[in-house]
């Protein structure tokens, strides 16, 4: 054998691949591996999470089309729902959560000035921060006592009121007024937690362009209109939604301790309608049928809301 054949030969058996070495993997299926393990490990909690709330939802959808008391069940299409939007109380308790809307541009507007004022480090700004959060760790039930006890009519208000010869004010037997007072709680509860939001839109904004602006001489309100509000644009978007979502979904506690609807209907919303329908009559389909009208007006309005804000599109 010449020289040159054993060196040839030498050199293909090194460079086979010895039967020991296992072969690279790839990392596709290094991906993939991690993707199913990681679907595995959120599974349990996946299951709870549709077990608590898709089956409640499916149930609520089921006695909508019935009569029932919750142990006897009869079948009766759509008629809790034509007998809902025929019906003036609910109509009425409608236009009530359209006035509670004035809260959302007042707790907006609020929590836009703080934040504002928080983000260029005015002199306390730490304490004033922890301060304007303070009434967000606040229950619900307990700012509604708050507001409830300072409004009546042996209230803390009336006492100030009293020391300019003015004759105490029945607050809460006057629809207007009692809107009023609920809409001053929603504000001063929500403000804190809406300011922090946009204080996390404002740090993401970088300084260099507050700086150049300032040096081309532009004063505080063209840096706030121009600068400001444009790049916190999605942040004021997720905001507003989310306060008209909780204008129409979640004022059960406030109206439940403060004026339990009263006087009459003047301050019933709808989630609190769904509770008297539901729970305090004869007919739970009535409840789960405005239950899901309102779920589906809510849906319906936070589609609105996206497409008016744009928040699904890039900058």
């Amino acid at each position: 054998m010449t020289s040159a054949a054993l060196t040839s030969r030498v050199g293909a058996a090194s460079a086979a691949p010895t039967g020991g070495a296992p072969a690279p993997r790839k990392p596709g299926g290094i991906r993939r591996r991690d993707r199913i393990i990681g679907l595995l490990a959120v599974l349990p909690a996946f299951l709870v999470v549709v077990g608590f709330m898709a089956f409640p939802v499916a149930f609520a959808l089921f006695i909508s089309f019935t009569r029932t008391n919750g142990l006897t069940f009869e079948w009766r299409w759509f008629e809790n729902y034509i007998a809902l939007f025929n019906d003036p109380i609910v109509r009425q308790v409608f236009l009530n959560n359209l006035t509670f809307l004035i809260s959302v541009p007042l707790v907006i507007f609020a929590a836009l000035i703080v934040s504002v004022l928080l983000f260029e480090r005015v002199r306390g700004w730490k304490y004033f921060r922890v301060i304007f959060f303070l009434p967000n760790v606040l229950s619900v039930a307990v700012i509604g006592i708050m507001f409830r006890n300072a409004f009546g009519f042996y209230g803390g208000v009336n006492q100030a009121l009293g020391l300019f010869g003015v004759e105490p004010i029945q607050f809460f037997t006057n629809g207007t007024t009692a809107i009023a007072i609920i809409i001053l709680a929603l504000v001063w509860a929500g403000f804190g937690y809406q300011s922090l939001l946009l204080l996390a839109g404002l740090t993401a904004i970088n300084p260099a362009v507050f700086e150049a602006a300032a040096i081309d001489g532009a004063g505080w309100w063209k840096r706030l209109w121009y600068i400001t509000l444009p790049n916190i644009r999605r942040v004021l978007g997720f905001v507003f939604i989310i306060n008209v979502i909780y204008t129409f979904a979640s004022l059960f506690g406030f109206i439940y301790v403060m004026t339990a609807g009263g006087p009459g209907f003047d301050t019933t919303t709808i989630d609190y309608l769904v509770f008297l329908r539901a729970f305090s009559s004869t007919n739970l389909g009535s409840g789960a049928a405005l239950a899901v009208i309102l779920f589906l007006f809510i849906g319906i309005l936070t589609l609105i809301q996206n497409r008016v804000f744009r928040l699904g599109e890039e900058d």
